[in-house]
């Protein structure tokens, strides 16, 4: 909602001081300047309106919504850079974040959207792929960026998507090249047979990162495994039975994996390797991940977001934004627990 801060406090004190100074003319003077002073009056008046429709200053402010699925650290980290970016761009005082968490529950996302549509807000940060598919059956008019997003074809249903949905959502995705984190499997474990993919059967994206890579490591001669859970409540489970029929464990972006790592890393610990799509969940389970920065890419939507507000840009014809580099990072902790010798140009994943 877009407010006008109107200010006409410099036009009302020149008119005020322009009526002082004719109050102060003597008669005979008058008589003399009547046309003159007639005309500078009122080019004086004429003059002060200006400066008063120019002092209007149209100080704009903004409501964003932002809809996060769930709370960890790549998640949190692009909600930071979004908003850093927006404050940086705009001033602390031009913007109102209505911040609201999902606890991953995709029914919550809904409830969120449809608020912030109530609210009429100027724009919605969508943090993951469910908040995305809210937000895009919540409203076509509302600016919405997606972030966190791993593949919007597959998130929105578009069919041969090439980069631009072209209504009123754009925003950046997460995916890194998934035959790069395929290779680095290859690369870590040349002797390993059995590779089990984990990952949460209610994420579209996870899906589609599971049984892409999959494709990859079976031409690479590996034998692969889908196990999936359809929450919190069977990951337990599903990823014990991955890790006792598996050489390694591949997990791909995946918001319920990300919120579970403390109990995924109870069951792999110092038995059996995880290789991760991105850097919180290797933190929190892993060996080893091709990641990118998610403050980065929050910085990214938050760009964005700027040149929407201003007018800069339309979100109609913003094609999708991606990270623009990717990192090799370790779990020196993981590493050492199970032996492995991990390569020199792998980065060490600090904290």
């Amino acid at each position: 909602m877009k407010k006008r801060v109107l200010s006409l406090l410099t036009a009302g004190c020149l008119l005020l001081s322009l009526a002082a100074c004719s109050g102060n003319t003597d008669s005979g003077s008058s008589q003399a300047s009547d046309t003159g002073t007639d005309s500078t009056a009122a080019d004086q008046s004429e003059a002060a309106a200006d400066d008063a429709q120019e002092a209007e200053t149209t100080g704009e402010t903004y409501t964003i919504g932002i809809c996060q699925l769930v709370q960890h650290d790549a998640l949190d980290a692009a909600t930071q850079g979004f908003k850093d970016a927006i404050v940086e761009a705009l001033g602390e005082d031009a913007v109102t974040f209505d911040e609201k968490n999902a606890q991953n529950d995709s029914n919550t996302c809904a409830t969120i959207i449809t608020n912030f549509v109530a609210a009429d807000v100027d724009l919605i940060l969508a943090n993951a792929t469910p908040a995305l598919q809210a937000a895009q059956a919540g409203t076509d008019t509302i600016p919405v960026l997606g972030t966190s997003v791993t593949e919007y074809g597959v998130a929105l249903g578009i069919e041969d998507f090439d980069g631009l949905v072209g209504t009123n959502v754009s925003g950046t995705s997460d995916l890194a090249p998934l035959d790069e984190q395929a290779a680095m499997i290859q690369e870590l474990f040349p002797d390993a047979e059995k590779v089990g993919l984990l990952y949460c059967s209610a994420e579209a994206n996870s899906q589609y990162q599971v049984d892409t890579v999959k494709a990859y490591l079976e031409e690479m001669g590996y034998t692969c495994e889908l196990y999936a859970f359809s929450d919190s409540n069977d990951i337990a489970t599903v990823c014990q039975n991955a890790a006792d029929a598996s050489d390694v464990l591949y997990i791909p972006t995946d918001n319920t994996a990300a919120n579970n790592t403390e109990l995924i890393n109870n069951i792999c610990y110092g038995k059996i390797p995880v290789v991760a799509g991105e850097e919180g969940i290797c933190s929190g389970c892993g060996v080893a991940t091709l990641s990118i920065s998610y403050y980065d890419l929050g910085v990214a939507t938050g760009n964005m977001a700027v040149k929407i507000l201003t007018g800069e840009s339309k979100v109609e014809e913003m094609p999708i934004e991606y990270a623009p580099q990717f990192t090799k990072k370790y779990n020196a902790a993981n590493a050492e627990a199970l032996n492995i010798t991990i390569p020199e140009d792998y980065v060490a994943i600090e904290g």
